[in-house]
């Protein structure tokens, strides 16, 4: 394994792509695929990044402070994130578009603000019990835990993103996955048929939770400190660019998107402060071209067949030469 990952770096190092950038690419395409499955069956979603900081401050607490390790730390975060995922969609997704999109954020907004005032709030609470003033310091608010254990290994993110991708794959040729996609197409008529419209849209909300949090778990035993400031909007919308530009015809898309929007601010490092624009104006460029994403053989051939048909009809206007 170890032979592979220095032979794929090599690869991508003249890209300007060293092992942290792939890791931190791997944790990217779990985002890109978290994501993926709820939009795959039409839901709108953004509440991704505050499941991440959920799978983030749990599993850096079981290794921090319980001293577990990381297999256990991951197994923590999944499932707290997984749990709390049940009560958030029982309600949240009776919305529908835009709608869910705003309770979502919402959601992830409420997140950031319970863990800047956890410290407080559990402080006050003993101080009721005990009838004295207690100071409680755990997660330390804006400040965010520090001196995390570096315990991610790029095998690691490797084996999980392809367990992931076989679950995906199966999912999607199960009677539960055509149900998915019969949601997204039409959910009255799936209803009709007899597919527990509710049902489904829960369970693919609370896996696509868990995923979210893994990716919190791996990413915060990288970044080796967690801050709430790191899963606020901007990380919400990070993950639906993901999707956008891999693209969601296909489980692959997300996992590439992923991986390139990281990567290319590295590769884009030799025009410095313009990198944002040059990663922006590629989004723009994939939106407007291939609005299905990177990773969409229709999208790609009807693209070459307007270049074809625009050029046929400007060689059509040029004048011939006069005798």
């Amino acid at each position: 394994m170890d032979a592979i990952i220095d032979g794929i770096i090599n690869l991508l190092r003249p890209l300007g792509v060293t092992e942290p950038v792939f890791q931190f690419m791997l944790v990217n395409a779990i985002l890109g695929l978290s994501i993926y499955l709820t939009l795959y069956t039409g839901m709108f979603s953004l509440a991704n990044a505050g499941f991440m900081a959920i799978g983030a401050y749990f599993g850096v607490a079981a290794t921090q402070f319980w001293g577990m390790p990381l297999w256990a730390g991951l197994i923590v975060g999944v499932l707290a994130a997984g749990l709390i995922a049940i009560p958030i969609g029982l309600p949240v997704l009776r919305l529908k578009d835009i709608y869910l999109a705003i309770a979502t954020i919402g959601f992830g907004e409420v997140v950031s603000v319970v863990i800047l005032n956890f410290d407080d709030m559990v402080a006050a609470i003993l101080t009721a019990i005990e009838g004295e003033r207690v100071r409680f310091r755990l997660i330390e608010g804006a400040r965010g835990i520090k001196n995390i254990p570096r315990l991610t290994e790029t095998e690691y993110l490797i084996f999980f993103l392809a367990a992931v991708g076989f679950f995906i794959v199966r999912l999607h040729r199960s009677r539960f996955g055509r149900s998915m996609a019969a949601i997204r197409e039409d959910e009255r008529a799936a209803a009709n048929m007899g597919i527990n419209v509710t049902y489904v849209k829960n369970v693919v909300f609370i896996i696509s939770a868990m995923l979210a949090a893994a990716a919190g778990v791996f990413n915060g035993h990288l970044t080796r400190i967690i801050t709430p400031d790191a899963y606020g909007f901007d990380k919400a919308v990070d993950i639906l660019s993901y999707a956008v530009l891999g693209g969601t015809s296909t489980w692959i898309g997300p996992i590439v998107g992923g991986m390139v929007l990281t990567a290319l601010p590295e590769t884009l490092r030799a025009v410095n402060q313009y990198r944002g624009v040059f990663t922006g104006a590629v989004l723009l460029a994939v939106i407007l071209y291939l609005p299905g994403g990177l990773v969409d053989p229709a999208g790609f051939r009807n693209t070459i067949r307007r270049i074809r048909s625009r050029l046929r009809r400007a060689a059509d206007h040029v004048p011939t030469g006069v005798g």
